[in-house]
């Protein structure tokens, strides 16, 4: 059920690729995303309100930090998504599958084999073929940052989340990132009454749906699953991504792009082979 619930998760965050690069060339990147973090944190705040008092002070910290991880993250591959194609920033941010283990290694001494540091080499391989059909690899290189942030996140949510109540835990996380985004926009000059279906829908998506329950399947799943498993899981994030911004975007990356989004791609899952079988049982299931 964790892997399910977390594949459910990757579908919703491809098809907000389009929602939002959309919405931010209509409406400022970081008050859009500190009105989503706003939304999702009302989405959960009278459900999780009487489970805070359980966190106790090293629940709000972790939960604090984590946020701030994803405010950071989240503005980082949104800045990286207004500069380069849908499809693109997905592959792209799929790269946190293969820092996840590396990020794991430097923090924890977990262990990472031959494989994994190959599918390292393939990937940046790739990621240097998708960026050169931009002409500026600064959009791919901010995403890859956020990709990093999100390994971070990954990788401490596996020691947090059984610790702490998932949906008080989550509350937390939400109102981390929102303070930590508003702080951005008010310092910018950026925030103001968003106007427009394409914005507000984008907005109401991503809060309720790509941030309040996707993070908080996040939160309960790693109570059930290793960073890396999740991590290997999101493999599916990327596909969704490709998927909807050639139907919904019309992108169009060439020879050079998709090759580099292959590369990227057999870079995951060299890293970590048993994503070819969930990827062959979801075919299957298709």
């Amino acid at each position: 059920m964790a892997v399910v619930a977390l594949i459910a998760v990757t579908a919703v965050w491809g098809v907000t690729f389009v929602q939002v690069k959309d919405a931010v060339a209509l409406y400022p990147l970081f008050a859009f995303l500190a009105v989503r973090f706003a939304i999702a944190t009302a989405t959960l705040a009278v459900p999780a309100a009487a489970r805070l008092r359980g966190l106790g002070r090293p629940g709000f910290e972790a939960g604090a930090l984590l946020g701030l991880l994803l405010a950071a993250g989240y503005a980082l591959q949104t800045a990286g998504l207004e500069r380069t194609t849908v499809s693109g920033t997905g592959f792209v941010t799929g790269m946190y599958v293969v820092l996840t283990p590396v990020l794991a290694l430097l923090l924890f001494r977990s262990a990472i084999g031959v494989a994994a540091w190959s599918g390292v080499a393939l990937s940046t391989a790739g990621l240097v073929m998708l960026a050169g059909i931009h002409g500026s690899a600064t959009g791919d290189l901010l995403v890859l940052a956020g990709a990093a942030v999100y390994s971070l996140q990954i990788v401490l949510m596996e020691r947090y989340a059984p610790r702490y109540d998932a949906l008080a835990f989550t509350l937390v996380e939400m109102g981390s990132a929102c303070l930590g985004l508003l702080a951005v926009g008010l310092a910018r000059g950026d925030l103001g009454v968003p106007r427009g279906w394409t914005v507000w829908g984008a907005l109401l998506v991503t809060g309720i749906f790509a941030s309040a329950l996707a993070y908080l399947v996040q939160t309960w799943a790693q109570r059930r699953t290793s960073a890396t498993r999740t991590a290997l899981v999101f493999t599916m994030e990327p596909v969704f991504a490709a998927l909807f911004g050639y139907t919904l975007a019309g992108d169009r990356l060439g020879a050079i792009g998709w090759g580099g989004c292959a590369a990227i791609m057999g870079g995951i899952l060299l890293a970590e082979p048993a994503a070819a079988a969930v990827l062959v049982r979801l075919v299957r299931r298709a």
